[in-house]
């Protein structure tokens, strides 16, 4: 059986279609890759751009806009040294809300070039408030959320170069 130009031209375009597909759904955190890395916990390390001394933060990885949106809101609390680091596509300018969140959180927005963008410190939403007034909008590729008054503590700003290490939770893996 042979296919005629029409007959190749409309299976381009099915295939086309269902990776297109395929892809919004991968997006929307309907499946993961079965050859990707356990991109879930990670190991986000710090390094001071003037002194040159790092902090490390043990992380759950938010890579899937499912996960982004959720963020930290279903946690009740987060232990000093522990965060959350989310993943965008490319850097871009991004908001972040305090919707639904039970503590107050520094946000390091990181650009594509591994460099602290901003800091910005957001208050815990008062009772009975929801949290979407609370934002803070920067740029970035990457961002780590972890307890308010970390990156003050730890001396973290803009300039301040950042790494990850994906798939362990044992600090002794923090990248330099």
């Amino acid at each position: 059986m042979q296919l005629d130009r029409t007959q190749l031209g409309r299976a381009a375009v099915v295939l086309v279609l269902v990776v297109l597909v395929a892809a919004v759904v991968y997006q929307l955190g309907g499946f993961a890759l079965p050859w990707a890395t356990n991109h879930e916990v990670g190991v986000v390390s710090v390094t001071d751009a003037e002194s040159g001394v790092a902090s490390c933060v043990v992380v759950e990885v938010a890579d899937r806009r499912p996960e982004r949106i959720t963020g930290l809101s279903e946690h009740e609390s987060l232990a000093n040294g522990s965060g959350m680091w989310f993943v965008h596509p490319q850097e871009e300018d991004v908001t972040y809300v305090m919707r639904d969140m039970d503590f107050a959180l520094d946000i390091i927005y990181v650009g594509a070039d591994g460099r602290v963008n901003s800091v910005t410190s957001l208050r815990a939403p008062d009772p009975g408030e929801d949290g979407e007034s609370i934002r803070a909008p920067g740029r970035a590729k990457w961002v780590l959320e972890v307890p308010r008054g970390y990156a003050a503590a730890n001396g973290i700003d803009a300039g301040d170069r950042v790494n990850v290490t994906y798939g362990t939770t044992n600090r002794t893996e923090c990248p330099s």
